[in-house]
């Protein structure tokens, strides 16, 4: 059982690019209503498949050089890395499905 921690512009290399597991990046903001709607749902996803993908959030409002970098455009984005690259990538709200059916083949 694992929890979403959250990752910054400082520590984004080092959690992220570097994980030897696959990492979930939640890219939010406090004032972005879909955000909040999809926030529970990475929680429960961490909750159920912790052990096997990593799952971070990424505050946007003071984070602002890594969503440039990665082509972030509008939130909520997630992204997912496998050995520091970007495989995946959405943007919008999403369903838990969804979200499991991208997650699949590293669960």
């Amino acid at each position: 059982m694992a929890a979403v921690e959250a990752v910054t512009d400082a520590t984004f290399t080092a959690q992220v690019l570097q994980s030897s597991k696959p990492v979930l990046i939640d890219y939010w903001a406090d004032w972005c209503a879909p955000c909040k709607q999809l926030s529970p749902i990475i929680d429960e996803l961490a909750r159920d498949h912790g052990d096997k993908v990593t799952f971070y959030k990424l505050d946007t409002n003071t984070n602002t050089e890594t969503p440039v970098k990665y082509g972030v455009l509008g939130l909520p984005t997630i992204q997912i890395f496998v050995g520091g690259e970007v495989v995946k990538s959405f943007q919008g709200g999403k369903t838990k499905a969804t979200l499991l059916r991208a997650l699949e083949e590293y669960l």
